[in-house]
């Protein structure tokens, strides 16, 4: 339920401006692809920047040419940036699956959160067990728990239509213990025998994985060229539609495709393609064989701009090479 609580907290911060991201597995070796989802939106306010701070960043985010930036100054850089945007209208940075964020964005990013004092910038890092960063140490944590039996009981006869054995019900509860989400998607990868108890449900120890395989069927049962499609939306970080659709053109894909996976309720697409949850991405990402993600990176790098999105195509190269 983290992500569908950062969902909420959206909701609630009418008054701001909010940052909304998700680390990406894939990205994870590449310095400072993080930090690139956050500042590349703001970048026009880098002049408002210190000299050594705009250069530093400005490197960082690929906007110009020099030896690596000391992260100690990016981070100086972007606690200055999110300050100066702050002082048109609070600022709010949501930060889902924090646990694939590449290393020197946790870095720098750790370093911001941490000295947030008088200026209007909240930053919520979400970040699945067992996982926890040393970089965001010192922070103040929540640990999220699953729902209590009852309140799991209740959630299941809402969300499951036709009966549902007893037994079934009380080991589904016990064993996702009471993870919403896991509530809500394990009970539709059963038949209707399985859930009447007519099979001994399989174990649910591993939770992330054993929802990925079950959006992976799903995503399956779609038409080929819309899992072509929904494969080059999850190689898209940031969720740019207009990219997308651009680099859907490159592939000589057309956008109906992406009906069936909308249909599906797998993803929605408006301004922003967003999936169901970051476990379809990474889902679709992973299944994918290497020469089927260099062909969408390569798809999105020849319609990105160069200078504002150096990170997608460091991807593409890093992935080519």
């Amino acid at each position: 339920g983290k992500t569908a609580l950062l969902q909420y907290a959206a909701r609630q911060a009418s008054d701001f401006r909010v940052a909304r991201i998700a680390g990406i597995e894939a990205e994870m070796e590449l310095p400072f692809a993080a930090v690139h989802q956050l500042c590349a939106p703001i970048a026009a306010r880098l002049t408002a920047l210190p000299e050594p701070q705009r250069e530093a960043l400005s490197v960082a985010l690929g906007l110009s040419s020099g030896s690596a930036p000391d992260r100690f100054i990016v981070a100086l850089a972007v606690l200055s940036l999110f300050s100066a945007v702050a002082e048109e209208r609070p600022l709010l940075c949501l930060v889902d699956d924090a646990q694939w964020l590449d290393g020197a964005s946790n870095q720098v990013l750790g370093f911001v959160a941490r000295r947030l004092g008088a200026e209007s910038v909240a930053i919520v890092f979400v970040i699945r067990e067992p996982s926890s960063p040393r970089e965001f140490e010192g922070l103040p944590e929540v640990t999220l728990g699953g729902l209590d039996e009852e309140d799991a009981r209740a959630f299941l006869a809402k969300t499951i239509p036709g009966r549902l054995d007893d037994q079934v019900r009380d080991r589904i509860v016990a064993e996702t213990r009471g993870n919403p989400l896991a509530l809500l998607e394990l009970p539709r990868s059963m038949s209707a025998a399985e859930l009447a108890g007519g099979f001994e449900l399989p174990s649910a120890a591993d939770l992330p994985g054993r929802l990925e395989n079950h959006y992976l069927r799903r995503v399956g049962e779609l038409p080929e060229t819309t899992q072509r499609l929904v494969l080059l939306a999850a190689a898209d970080p940031v969720g740019d539609a207009t990219l997308v659709r651009g680099a859907a053109r490159r592939l000589e894909i057309e956008m109906a495709a992406l009906a069936p996976a909308v249909d599906a309720e797998l993803l929605e697409m408006g301004t922003r393609v967003r999936f169901r949850h970051p476990l379809v991405r990474s889902a679709v990402y992973r299944a994918a064989s290497p020469v089927d993600r260099r062909r969408v990176h390569k798809a999105l790098a020849e319609v990105s701009d160069p200078e504002l999105d150096a990170g997608r195509v460091g991807v593409a190269l890093h992935l080519r090479d």
